[in-house]
C-alpha cells in the first residue's frame, strides 16, 4: 500500500487522515503545533510523524495548510519529496498556490496537482475531525496542462477510496473565480447578516432559512482572511453584483412599487428554477 503523508491536522487535515487510515493506507502526520503533534499520534489519528527525513518516503503528499503557509512549507521541503511523488494541497484558493508549486515541482521532480475538496464543517480543529467528512463530497483538481493520465488515475483512485464521489478537473482560475460565488461570497453575507441588532432577539421567531443563512457566519477569520484577500478580484466583483441587486430591492420596497418588486422577485425565482433544472 502506497505510503501516504498529511501536513497541516486540523479539521481538514485531519479527517483526511482518518479517511486514508480507514481506506487501509498508511499515514504520517505533521502539525506546527507540537501539541496537535501529540493528540495525532496518541489517539492514532496518524501512524507515526511525518518528520523531514520521512518525507521522501511519501507516494502521495497532502498539504493542508493556509495558502501562504502551503506554499512556505512546499518551498522549504521540496528537495526532500521523492522524485515522481504526488503532492496535493487542499486550499480554497487556487491562483495563489498553484503557481508558485507548479514551478517547484517542476524544479524538483515531483508532480503537484492543487486540488479544493468541497466539504467541511462549521467547526475547525482536530477534535472536530470526522472519518466521514469527505464520504460522497466532490474533489476540484487543477493539474498542470497535459498532466500524466496515469498520475491523475492514481490520485483518482485514492481520492474513491477515501469516500469522494465526484473528481472535478479545472484550471486554477477557473476554480476562484466559480468559488467566489459558490462559497466565499456566502461566508461574507452570512457573516454579515447575522450582525444586524435584530439578531439579539431571534429567538422563538426563526425557523429554517436563518439557521440555513446564518450556519456559515461561525467562520475561522483568520483563514477566511487570507483566501479572502487571495481572490480579492473575482469576490469584489460578486459582492459588486450583490450590492446591486440588494439595492434594487430596496429601492422597490422603500417606493411601494409593487410591480418592479414582482419582477425582481419572479426572476429570482425563474433564475433558480432554471439552475436547478439543469
Amino acid at each position: 500500500m502506497e505510503q501516504t503523508g498529511i501536513v497541516g491536522l486540523g479539521l481538514m487535515g485531519a479527517s483526511l487522515c482518518k479517511a486514508l487510515k480507514a481506506a487501509g493506507y498508511p499515514v504520517l502526520g505533521y502539525d506546527l503545533d507540537k501539541s496537535v503533534q501529540k493528540y495525532a499520534e496518541l489517539t492514532g489519528t496518524v501512524d507515526g510523524p511525518l518528520t523531514e527525513d520521512r518525507i521522501g518516503e511519501c507516494d502521495f503528499l497532502f498539504i493542508a495548510l493556509y495558502p501562504g503557509v502551503a506554499v512556505d512549507y512546499l518551498t522549504a521541503n521540496a528537495a526532500r519529496i521523492r522524485k515522481g511523488a504526488i503532492v496535493v494541497d487542499l486550499c480554497g484558493v487556487k491562483r495563489a498556490v498553484c503557481v508558485p508549486c507548479f514551478r517547484l515541482a517542476e524544479e524538483n521532480g515531483f508532480v503537484y496537482i492543487g486540488g479544493h475538496p468541497m466539504a467541511g464543517r462549521e467547526f475547525s480543529g482536530i477534535k472536530y475531525a470526522e472519518e466521514g467528512l469527505y464520504r460522497n463530497a466532490t474533489m476540484i483538481l487543477v493539474p498542470r496542462e497535459k498532466e500524466n493520465l496515469y498520475v491523475l488515475s492514481r490520485l483518482r483512485d485514492l481520492l474513491h477510496a477515501v469516500g469522494f464521489a465526484h473528481v472535478t478537473l479545472t484550471t486554477a482560475e477557473k476554480h476562484d473565480e466559480m468559488i467566489a460565488f459558490t462559497s466565499q461570497l456566502a461566508h461574507v453575507v452570512s457573516n454579515a447578516y447575522i450582525k444586524s441588532p435584530t439578531a439579539r432577539e431571534h429567538m422563538s421567531f426563526s425557523a429554517g432559512s436563518y439557521r440555513d443563512l446564518t450556519r456559515v457566519a461561525k467562520l475561522n477569520e483568520t483563514m477566511w482572511t487570507e483566501l479572502f484577500l487571495d481572490n480579492a478580484d473575482n469576490l469584489c466583483r460578486e459582492l459588486d453584483g450583490l450590492i446591486q441587486a440588494l439595492t434594487e430591492y430596496r429601492d422597490a420596497i422603500r417606493e411601494g412599487d409593487a410591480q418592479r418588486l414582482k419582477e425582481l422577485l419572479r426572476e429570482g425565482r425563474e433564475r433558480k428554477e432554471e439552475i436547478d433544472f439543469k
